[in-house]
This record gives C-alpha cells, sequence and structure tokens, in this order.
C-alpha cells in the first residue's frame, strides 16, 4: 500500500486550542509541491497560511470551511495518485488524533467544548458568496439564508452582524407624533400645519379664508380664529410627548473582542498596577525629526522616535524588560517592543524584536510593515507572540492622558497621549511657549518596584528632551 499520511490542524502558539477552515486552496484530488499553500487556518486574531512540507496529492478533505476543530484533528488525508480509495477511506476512519497538551493547567484541546462542531457538524450550506467563517457557522446552526442578505464587508463579504441581523424579527414601523386629522380636512387647500392646528382647536376648515397664493389656507389663517391663550400657556394642547422605544441591539462577542476581554480581565484581577505619570518637552525632538526626515528620506513619525527611546532605556533598565510568569521573572537581552494597533479584526499588539539595536528608520520602516499586516489580517503568530514591554498611544485622538492595562506576561505598558502646547518659565525667567507630552508608566508590581519604574521614566525623559543620544 502506497505511503499515507494525515494533514491534522497545527498548533500555532502555546495558546492555540483550535482553528478554523476559511479557504481550501488546493481542492480534492489536486497534486502539490512542497510550499505549495494548502488552505487557510483562522484562529484567534489571525489567518494563518499552511504550507504543503512535501509533494504529494490531497486525495480526500474532511473538514469543512466554517467549523472549529481542535488542534490534531484530522483535515485531510495526503497520498499518492494510484493509492486506492478504500485505503484512504480506511486511514481515515481509523484515525485518531494524538491528544494536544494546551496551556499549564487547561484541559487537552479534544477535549475543549468548542471541538463539538467537529463532532457534530451542522447542515452545510453551499455558496460561492464571500463570507466569515463565524457568519457561515451562525447561518448553519440557524438555518439562515444567505440569498437575501446583502454583504457590508470589504467587497460585499457577508459579515457575521449581516447574519445576525437577518435572522432577528422584522421591525413593526409604530408611527408617533401625527394628529388624526378629519377626513373632510384633506379635501380643502391648506398646509399640513394649517390642518393639524385646525384639528387641535376644532376650527372648520369651510369657514375659513386662505390668505396664501392662490387662496392657500395658513397657519395664521386658522390662528386668527382660535381665541388667545392665557400668558405663559402653549399653543399646542394635544397627546403628551412619547419617546420612541429604544431597544437595545444585541450583538455577541466575536472570537477576538472574547480573547482581549479574557486577557484584560485577567491582567487586572491577577497583576497588581501601579502608575507613574510624567509630562516632558519635546520641542527638540520635533526639530530633530523634521531634519532627521529630510535626511533619511524616512518619514519616521513621534512615536517611532519614542519606540526607539523606550528601546535604548529598556537597555539601561533590564528590570524593566521583564516577563512574569508564576513566580518566575524572566530578564531578556534584548528589547522586543509591542505596539498597539486598532484593527478589523481588534486590538492587536504585533511586536518590534530587538528595537535596541535598530535605527530610527528601521524602527519606522518595520513598524508600517507591521501596521499594514494588521490591517490586511496578515499578521503571523510570530508578529504576535513575545514582547517584552508595550506602548499605547492614543495621542492622535487628543487624548491628553490616560493609563494602560498590562499585556500579561509583559511587566509594563507606556501610555502616551497628546503633544500641547503649553506656557512655561523660559531660561530667563520669561514666559515662553513649550509642547509637552504627557507619559504614563503602567508596571507590575509584583516584579518592577517603584524606584525601578521611576528611574526608567527618567532615562527614558532625557532620551526624548535630549535626543541626540537616540542616534547614537
Amino acid at each position: 500500500m502506497s505511503a499515507i499520511r494525515p494533514l491534522t490542524m497545527p498548533k500555532w502558539g502555546i495558546e492555540m486550542t483550535e482553528g478554523t477552515i476559511s479557504e481550501w486552496m488546493v481542492k480534492e484530488g489536486q497534486a502539490f509541491n512542497k510550499g505549495d499553500l494548502i488552505c487557510l487556518i483562522e484562529t484567534d486574531k489571525i489567518t494563518n497560511e499552511l504550507e504543503a512540507e512535501f509533494p504529494a496529492v490531497l486525495r480526500k478533505v474532511i473538514a469543512e470551511t466554517g467549523v472549529a476543530y481542535p488542534v490534531g484533528a484530522l483535515l485531510g488525508v495526503y497520498a499518492d495518485a494510484d493509492t486506492p480509495d478504500e485505503d484512504i477511506d480506511a486511514f481515515a476512519a481509523e484515525y485518531k488524533p494524538a491528544e494536544a497538551t494546551g496551556s499549564a493547567g487547561k484541559k487537552p484541546a479534544a477535549e475543549a467544548p468548542a471541538a463539538a462542531p467537529a463532532q457534530v457538524p451542522q447542515k452545510v450550506i453551499e455558496t460561492n458568496r464571500p463570507i466569515s467563517p463565524e457568519a457561515l457557522k451562525f447561518a448553519q446552526e440557524n438555518g439562515i439564508a444567505l440569498d437575501d442578505i446583502e454583504g457590508s464587508g470589504r467587497g460585499g463579504r457577508i459579515t457575521y452582524q449581516d447574519v445576525y441581523q437577518a435572522s432577528r424579527p422584522a421591525a413593526v414601523t409604530v408611527l408617533r407624533g401625527p394628529a388624526d386629522l378629519a377626513e373632510e380636512n384633506n379635501v380643502y387647500f391648506a398646509s399640513p400645519l394649517a390642518k393639524r392646528l385646525a384639528k387641535v382647536h376644532g376650527v372648520e376648515l369651510g369657514a375659513v379664508k386662505g390668505t396664501g397664493p392662490r387662496g392657500r389656507i395658513r397657519k395664521a389663517d386658522v390662528l386668527a380664529l382660535v381665541a388667545p391663550t392665557p400668558s405663559g400657556s402653549a399653543v399646542f394642547s394635544g397627546e403628551p410627548f412619547m419617546a420612541s422605544p429604544n431597544a437595545a441591539q444585541v450583538v455577541p462577542m466575536d472570537r477576538v473582542r472574547k480573547v482581549v476581554a479574557r486577557r484584560l480581565t485577567q491582567s487586572k484581577q491577577e497583576v497588581p498596577h501601579f502608575y507613574l505619570r510624567m509630562s516632558v518637552r519635546v520641542d527638540e525632538l520635533l526639530a530633530l525629526r523634521k531634519t532627521a526626515n529630510l535626511v533619511t528620506g524616512v518619514k519616521a513619525s513621534i512615536n517611532d522616535y519614542l519606540v526607539r527611546a523606550c528601546g535604548v532605556a529598556l537597555g539601561q533598565h533590564p528590570n524593566v524588560n521583564i516577563q512574569v510568569h508564576g513566580d518566575e521573572i524572566h530578564h531578556f537581552a534584548h528589547a522586543d517592543i509591542a505596539v498597539a494597533v486598532a484593527s478589523d479584526a481588534g486590538l492587536v499588539t504585533p511586536i518590534l524584536r530587538g528595537v535596541d539595536e535598530m535605527r530610527v528608520d528601521q524602527v519606522a520602516a518595520a513598524t508600517s510593515d507591521l501596521i499594514e499586516k494588521a490591517k490586511t489580517g496578515k499578521l503571523s503568530h510570530g508578529d504576535l507572540e513575545g514582547g517584552t514591554f508595550s506602548i499605547s498611544n492614543l495621542g492622535m485622538f487628543g487624548i491628553d492622558q490616560f493609563d494602560a492595562i498590562i499585556n500579561p506576561p509583559q511587566g509594563a505598558i507606556l501610555a502616551v497621549g497628546v503633544i500641547q502646547r503649553v506656557l512655561a518659565e523660559g531660561a530667563d525667567g520669561d514666559a515662553v511657549f513649550e509642547s509637552r507630552l504627557s507619559l504614563a508608566l503602567s508596571c507590575d508590581h509584583r516584579a518592577i518596584d517603584g524606584a525601578v519604574g521611576a528611574a526608567f521614566m527618567a532615562t527614558l525623559k532625557t532620551l526624548i528632551e535630549e535626543p541626540e543620544a537616540l542616534f547614537t
């Protein structure tokens, strides 16, 4: 019998317990070579490409798109083209996946509740329209037809929200406000407001002489026949105001939002945060950046300079360049800095590796590449795993100052606010304006003492206010 090999759900990262096939790039019965793209697999935050490790033929496809499968589950079967079909079927029927070990303290992925769809697959909906895996899964579970759904995603892609909205009952329109006008009022040439006033005050429109164009009855014509109201009372005495229904629109958290919520909740509950806040002068940094961008030809942002400054400061203060794992503190030789990026998939924190050894222009290029990958959903687990420090910058939104939540297992995160022009005392005692930036460092008090964090902030302040050191 020819060699038969299983195609199983890979494990990318220590926290991965399951994955979802978003698209098969190789069809059943199709041959492929080493390095060819087999399929796309979605995990918590990213879509990964599964490449072939050897040439073969995909003889049998088992995994359905849009269904979550645990790590180690059989997705398909590789074999030579001349392998009998009965041998392929027998292999698939007898295959038993090895138990995958998840994170410490967690059950194996094969026993996780999320593996249920693989055991009892829902009714399959066949469609050629672009649709997200979660949207297709929800449609299959609830029997929702996709024909009448118009996709609101990029390129007309059907999103989870589109399918969820289609599953809700049609809203019943309730008209409120207009008065019930007498049927006979509609036969008179009068403005809508004149008709309403006539109904409210009991005025017969037939007895009203219109003074508007072509004899149209106006508001003033009706009010002229209404008895004056007491001082301070309202002209309108109809029914009281009734507010429109304000029903909540319930939107379940998607997979990414659930992961972010779980990690941030765990951080605030388990990590004792303390905060160090500081205002730094950035006039010299702004001037240096303008000159350096002209010389290097690279448009480095202020955030790129801050990342570089943090990398240098972390090299001088290794007790801040750490991760905390239970009762152990891990120290690192180089600064791997995570930069918070808001993407369509939610908040992600791609990692810049070895910032302490980078030039500012290299930081700018690497950051731009990671942001582009985040926006297009092409971040890999290698781009997201690890990190010894994080930076979250909300200054572009005009936020003065804020405190960020630490991203475990890292020991600290720097929150950056907006640059503001403030009045200060000059060297000669004169009043001058200067540009200042608000910084707030969140520290894990289990591993970083107040004095250690303060020393780091003092070094960071010096690097920002005397930025020539960033080019040494």
